[in-house]
């Protein structure tokens, strides 16, 4: 893979799924999550497999809602690895509550992490990425980004602004070879507020129907492997892109039913790229 890449929310699920499928691609990865101790030990676990280096994968305490924090974290990959190809933002704050009866403090901190992370990593990335020649930003996707749930009004508005963010960026970054995309799962995966505690107290016939998070995160290593001008602005599901990948091999014929569980909305991104001025 050759990539150098930055996951947040890696400490744990999906986050970690996909910071461990990089690392074993071929990534030097930086993972990043609020919880050290659990950040430590999923670095640890994917150096004692074996399949990377361990100077090719590193732990560091972030919080993605601290723009500064990110900066920095930041500028210290590019400065030691030379570059950064894929900001990967799987970070999230998520109590489930309804309108009424959540703290504002705590609705602001899902959009803080879940949004404004993202952001805060595009603004982090920007001239790196661009003074390379390109990359990817990418956020992570779920039924939430285009539904409305009871007890998810702030996690709701928070996936929702991720894709306008998605839209409206790619527009922007065309000429600067900067790819913006989300993707979500497309397969059931464990809660996503579960702990690695939670996770092991769970009867494993429930755990077994849930897609493995490392498996998923082959998709992202896709994703991070196309050329940035060739996607940009879409919202993929990882699910259907690793069928595909399993029937016709990783440069299968594009088309938008083996990349999404919503194609129609993938179809009209499209076209309204291409017909956006300029």
């Amino acid at each position: 893979m050759g990539k150098v890449a930055l996951v947040t929310g890696a400490g744990r699920g999906l986050g970690w799924g996909i910071a461990r499928a990089m690392a074993r691609a071929g990534a030097r990865v930086l993972l990043t999550d609020v919880d050290e101790a659990d950040l430590n030990a999923v670095v640890a676990g994917i150096v004692a497999e074996g399949a990377v280096d361990a100077g090719d994968v590193r732990g560091r305490p972030l919080d993605a809602a601290d723009a500064a924090d990110v900066r920095a974290a930041v500028d210290e990959l590019v400065s030691d690895w030379g570059r950064i190809d894929a900001y990967v933002h799987a970070g999230v704050f998520m109590p489930l509550a309804r309108f009424e009866h959540m703290p504002p403090a705590h609705f602001q901190r899902v959009l803080d992490v879940g949004f404004g992370g993202l952001v805060n990593g595009a603004r982090a990335a920007w001239d790196a990425m661009r003074h390379q020649g390109g990359g990817h930003l990418i956020g992570i996707a779920s039924g939430s980004s285009l539904r409305g749930f009871v007890d998810e009004v702030a996690y709701c508005a928070m996936k929702h602004a991720q894709e306008g963010f998605a839209k409206a960026l790619a527009l922007e970054t065309r000429g600067a070879g900067i790819a913006v995309n989300t993707m979500g799962p497309g397969r059931p995966i464990k809660p996503t507020r579960m702990t690695w505690d939670e996770l092991a107290r769970v009867p494993e016939a429930e755990r077994a129907a849930w897609a493995d998070p490392t498996e998923l995160g082959r998709a992202f290593v896709w994703l991070a492997c196309q050329p940035p001008q060739r996607f940009s602005g879409l919202r993929f599901d990882a699910g259907p892109i690793l069928d595909t990948i399993a029937r016709e091999g990783p440069d299968f014929a594009f088309a938008p039913e083996k990349v999404t569980l919503f194609p129609d909305d993938l179809r009209a991104r499209e076209a309204w790229r291409a017909a956006y001025p300029g």
